[in-house]
């Protein structure tokens, strides 16, 4: 990357900026974390004592941390229903906007986004960073180059057995817009659209479930969940249908009862060869040589491919300085705006279906 420092100001300085964004952006030379910004004064007093520049600011108001011109760019790390307005607001101010996922609660709110976007000239990326993973790229390049033929069939999954998040509002229906769906699920079903390079939905029949919200002695990973805060969804399912006739499956749960759970994976199946991430190999390939069925295991576990200098095969530290290299060079962000709100126009439909009982047509 070109030398310059790109001074960044963090909105939201909870679990998945102290545990993703921060920490990554800290590794970047070319980044300095000049503002922290939290409803919780602590939180950003101790963000920016960890992670900002000696003279970091602090702010319990986002809208005086946009203020600041020095402000290149801004992470927004808050809950799923402040994700548009704050995004929106930032790149009015002249901001370049990196927002956790999912894009926005709703599709109205992520199509504000990506309006405001186009009218501000301001760069809009959504934190996708499974699809910097080793397996993710090279699924991706055989997409690319046509290994796997007409893809018309796939599923993307992001299942867990007893795995509910008991912190902060991720059971606030209101706060986040749903459960494991928008959770996990957009992680999946975002993979699944970016390999296929398909963005283009016609129509959304969803499944979702409160089954085992209110039980007790739960077994969960992280202690037992509050049935009395548990406001979404505890599994939801969706079956969707391209323009071009292919079908995804997309299956999600943050409590199921399955033996082998498994998150943020895809399997693909072209006329060609197929390629899954089920399993306990990262990808395997499938295919017909010489009249035999053929499975294939790519080596990720020697060298890959150097994409920044001194960055390791972190998904998210590859995400962070592709994001910094896209605002450096003025290129296109490692996850444009306009492939990601229809990650949340499907999952929007899928939520609608499961409330009517009907399809939902989307073209």
């Amino acid at each position: 990357m070109p030398a310059r420092k790109v001074k960044v100001g963090i909105i939201g300085c909870g679990g998945i900026a102290n545990g993703k964004h921060m920490p990554n952006l800290k590794k970047i030379k070319e980044v300095e974390m000049a503002a922290f910004c939290d409803i919780v004064e602590e939180k950003a007093v101790a963000a920016a004592e960890k992670f900002g520049t000696e003279d970091a600011k602090v702010y319990v108001d986002y809208k005086e941390l946009l203020k600041d011109p020095e402000i290149e760019v801004v992470h927004v790390c808050t809950p799923n229903r402040s994700h548009s307005f704050i995004s929106v607001d930032a790149m009015e101010a002249g901001k370049h906007v990196m927002c956790e996922k999912p894009m926005a609660k709703t599709y109205a709110d992520a199509k504000a986004m990506l309006e405001a976007s186009l009218r501000t000239g301001k760069k809009l990326t959504i934190g996708y960073q499974q699809r910097w993973r080793p397996e993710s790229l090279y699924l991706k390049k055989m997409c690319d180059e046509g290994e796997l033929g007409e893809v018309y069939y796939a599923r993307a999954v992001a299942l867990r057995r007893r795995a509910v998040p008991t912190w902060g509002v991720f059971l606030n229906e209101y706060e986040q817009g749903g459960g494991p769906l928008i959770d996990i699920g957009t992680h999946a079903l975002d993979l699944t659209l970016w390999a296929m390079n398909n963005y283009k939905p016609r129509m959304v029949v969803g499944t979702s479930y409160r089954k085992l919200a209110d039980q007790t002695e739960t077994g969960n990973a992280w202690g037992d969940w509050d049935p009395a805060v548990f406001t979404t969804e505890d599994s939801c399912f969706g079956f969707i249908v391209m323009e071009n006739g292919a079908t995804i499956s997309l299956e999600s749960s943050w409590a199921l009862n399955i033996a082998n759970p498994d998150e943020a994976v895809c399997l693909l199946a072209g006329t060609k060869a197929g390629a899954d991430m089920l399993g306990e190999e990262p990808l395997r390939i499938n295919s017909v040589k010489h009249g035999r069925q053929c499975i294939e295991v790519p080596n990720f576990k020697a060298g890959g491919v150097a994409f920044f200098e001194g960055s390791s095969n972190d998904n998210s530290e590859l995400e962070a300085r592709a994001w910094i290299n896209a605002v450096i060079t003025d290129t296109d962000p490692p996850t444009r705006a306009d492939q990601a709100i229809v990650v949340t126009q499907i999952l929007e439909a899928i939520y609608e279906s499961a409330k009517t009982g009907k399809p939902v047509y989307l073209a």
